[in-house]
């Protein structure tokens, strides 16, 4: 039995069709990075032919990171935008046809599924691929743009080992600060947690897992007001207190942990999503609830958000593919 409930699709949307043309394809990628261009990889070598729209951020979060140090194959390491360079010229290799565009509207009722692509192309598939992945959310300032990649993270997994005994900043006071703030604690000399209630929202064993470790100091009720630095890295934070107070905080590294939002949203009407959006699959398998329509990487995973498991789930989309489209005639 499916783990899947039956979906209904809402009488109120458009049957509206965007002008412009139309092409059929056998298996459309949406989405690049990690996981839309390894899918695009095996794909391409088990000859679907596949297409690939790279999206609004061509290579995904990954472009906006300095170094990758834990991605297997490179010992000396990778900057982001090299490494996803390296994945794109291989899926192109082997006959992908990678293309620049956004997906802005699905039509997934039944198959060949329809995307509509910046507004007016639409692209027929057999076989549908997401790897749109997720987003990050960020604090809105000025100066954490300015610092992203220099400093700035919301990623300590990918990043923590470069401030090893050195101080940092975690802002957010859910479980996923709490994590990264655990996680930091065990590679870093201090780490302060921001956060601007005086409570921390985290369920009770993080909590007590953060209090009770000792190179992590807890800041209630502190608001990041700017992050500062010199020389293009960053060297400190300034917050305000409770009372109003501008503090100062000498740092290495900030890290941003209140969320990432899952880049679904055109896809909601057709496929089961978690209560943030994540997209469900069926366990061990990128199958979504709707056959032919596969999920992979950020978009599917609410827990890892890593380059390598990334790939992985790619690998798996790209491989349920074939297995989908040789059993049936189109």
């Amino acid at each position: 039995m499916s783990m899947f409930k039956k979906m209904e699709i809402s009488d109120t949307k458009s049957d509206k069709k965007p002008e412009g043309e139309t092409e059929k394809v056998k298996c459309l990628i949406i989405g690049s990075g990690p996981a839309g261009y390894t899918a695009a990889i095996y794909a391409a070598r088990a000859n679907l032919n596949p297409v690939m729209y790279e999206g609004l951020e061509p290579g995904g979060q990954l472009t906006t990171t300095t170094d990758v140090e834990n991605y297997p194959g490179y010992p000396e390491g990778v900057t982001g935008p090299e490494m996803m360079e390296d994945l794109k010229k291989q899926a192109g290799r082997f006959g992908t046809d990678i293309r620049p565009g956004i997906a802005t509207a699905s039509d997934l009722t039944a198959s060949p599924f329809k995307i509509t692509v910046d507004d007016s192309k639409i692209i027929e598939a057999d076989a549908l691929i997401i790897a749109t992945g997720a987003t990050a959310k960020y604090l809105g300032m000025e100066s954490e743009q300015k610092y992203m990649g220099s400093g700035v993270s919301a990623c300590a997994t990918c990043d923590g080992f470069f401030y090893k005994n050195l101080d940092v900043a975690v802002v957010g006071g859910g479980d996923t600060a709490a994590e990264e703030s655990l996680y930091l604690a065990g590679i870093c000399k201090k780490v302060y947690l921001i956060i601007r209630k005086d409570h921390m929202r985290a369920t009770k064993v993080m909590q007590e897992r953060v209090m009770e470790k000792e190179n992590i100091e807890v800041l209630f009720e502190h608001v990041t007001k700017e992050i500062v630095g010199e020389g293009g890295v960053v060297t400190g934070v300034i917050l305000q207190n409770g009372k109003g107070e501008e503090v100062r905080k000498d740092i290495s590294g900030f890290f941003v942990a209140i969320g990432h939002t899952p880049n679904s949203g055109i896809f909601k009407d057709y496929l089961e999503t978690d209560e943030v959006g994540y997209i469900k699959t069926i366990p061990g398998t990128a199958k979504t609830n709707i056959e032919g329509v596969f999920a992979c990487g950020d978009v599917m995973d609410p827990h890892y958000r890593q380059a390598v498991t990334a790939a992985g789930t790619g690998c798996m989309a790209a491989m349920d593919t074939e297995r989908y489209l040789g059993t049936r005639k189109f």
